[in-house]
């Protein structure tokens, strides 16, 4: 029995030959097609073996409703979202699984002006899906074509933020070590670190899409960057998923940081120099509602899922936001998550205040967050966790999140997997073990 595919905000994903495969791929690559309006479409993939089988399958699904392709090869996700953004494409396709396993691929839909879709966008493509609608005729059929220089327009709009200091950041004669897990960043990361006069070790950016340990760029996963950065005597490690929307540090004693911090540190800079609101999912770390206290700003809160949380974004007239997995989005920019972005932040932070990372980090307000996932669980009522955790605010828009002053739980079905995750916060380890070993007795 095949896996069942995984339909979000977050995308098409599923794992190749067991639920996607190549006439899955191009029956939802046409009903996006379908739902386009007439205009190229750019597509960009991570280094997944799997990815030139993806590719050609939404190449010939787009041509087939009429639209043209533009092959921009391996690229990031935010290359890929700048490349439509800055171009006349109608739309785009972003072919990774993130941080899933190797096993895994997706289709990522993009609108024309590079954001992803909204979930009622989504619901309008999977129609079209259902309808097996939009194919054209032999004589108005799409091509392809390939098309060079995506990650040096990339590079190019960073080192264009007005705030960035490259020869204030070469001047610290920093040492860095990045693991891009064998994706995506393998190059443009490197070539980001030289533009800024950061001396680069690479570990793992041969682009090969043979991932040498679990992609999630979580503290578990990052072992070999940590003894790398002590072996090195490195100033820091930087850790990018395999598609380099997201962002985890290590510090100069080889110590990873939870990937929460990405996005506080970079809100520590942002803000300190523009404030203004930002907008965050629900199972971000609470530290952001603190660092922005400290620069007099709001936060708001969304349902987990990038589209989500740009919808609110936008809306709101944020000049920040992303999500606490690692994910900075800096809408100046472009309003998608970013690790390019989160590495120049970091930089520039380190050049502007001196001392290191693990100063910047001890300058936050100390929490701790502990997060685990269940197999096939069911989500808890709100009278369930109440009952579980005691008197707090109660949160139904994502799951269900419990909270008062000490503390959260937040209980969801994830986007990407089929999994029920837990994510807990605290002021210690053990606060958050005992928030999480409370929500497991009840689920029980």
């Amino acid at each position: 029995m095949s896996l069942p595919l995984r339909v979000s905000v977050s995308g098409i994903r599923g794992v190749v030959g067991d639920g996607l495969d190549a006439v899955t791929v191009a029956r939802w690559a046409s009903a996006f097609g379908a739902w386009l309006p007439a205009g190229p479409v750019v597509v960009g993939r991570d280094t997944r073996p799997s990815g030139p089988m993806v590719l050609d399958a939404v190449a010939a699904a787009l041509c087939s409703t009429g639209h043209d392709v533009v092959d921009i090869g391996i690229a990031t996700t935010p290359t890929t979202e700048m490349a439509v953004q800055e171009s006349d494409a109608v739309g785009g396709v972003i072919i990774t699984a993130s941080h899933n396993p190797q096993q895994w691929n997706a289709l990522k839909f993009l609108q024309g002006d590079g954001l992803f879709l909204t979930a009622a966008q989504n619901r309008e493509v999977r129609q079209h899906f259902e309808a097996e609608s939009g194919h054209v005729a032999w004589d108005r059929l799409g091509r392809v074509r390939g098309e060079a220089g995506a990650d040096d327009r990339h590079l190019a709009a960073l080192l264009r933020l007005p705030w960035l200091e490259p020869r204030r950041i070469a001047a610290r004669g920093l040492h860095a070590v990045v693991d891009a897990v064998e994706g995506a960043g393998g190059a443009i990361v490197p070539r980001l670190l030289d533009r800024l006069g950061v001396h680069c070790t690479p570990l793992h950016c041969g682009l090969s899409g043979n991932f040498p340990h679990d992609p999630e760029p979580t503290p578990a996963h990052l072992q070999d960057l940590c003894a790398e950065v002590k072996r090195q005597g490195a100033d820091l490690g930087l850790a990018v998923d395999p598609d380099v929307d997201r962002l985890a540090l290590v510090d100069g004693a080889g110590r990873a940081l939870s990937e929460e911090l990405t996005l506080a540190l970079a809100a520590d800079f942002l803000l300190g120099r523009t404030p203004g609101s930002m907008a965050v999912n629900l199972s971000t770390t609470g530290l952001i509602e603190k660092v922005a206290a400290r620069h007099g700003c709001r936060v708001f809160r969304t349902p987990v899922g990038e589209a989500n949380v740009v919808e609110a974004m936008l809306a709101e007239g944020c000049v920040l936001g992303g999500e606490g997995n690692g994910g900075v989005i800096y809408p100046a920019l472009h309003a998608g998550r970013d690790a390019l972005v989160g590495i120049v932040m970091v930089l520039q932070h380190l050049a502007e205040r001196g001392g290191t990372l693990a100063d910047l980090v001890a300058a936050l307000p100390p929490v701790v967050m502990v997060k685990t996932k269940l197999e096939a669980a069911n989500l808890p009522s709100p009278e369930a966790l109440v009952a579980a955790l005691g008197p707090g605010a109660i949160d139904t828009r994502d799951g269900v999140k419990w909270l008062d002053d000490n503390g959260w739980v937040h209980v969801r079905a994830s986007n990407t997997e089929p999994v029920v995750r837990i994510i807990a916060e605290a002021q210690d380890e053990a606060a958050a073990a005992e928030l999480i070993g409370k929500v497991r007795t009840a689920l029980a």
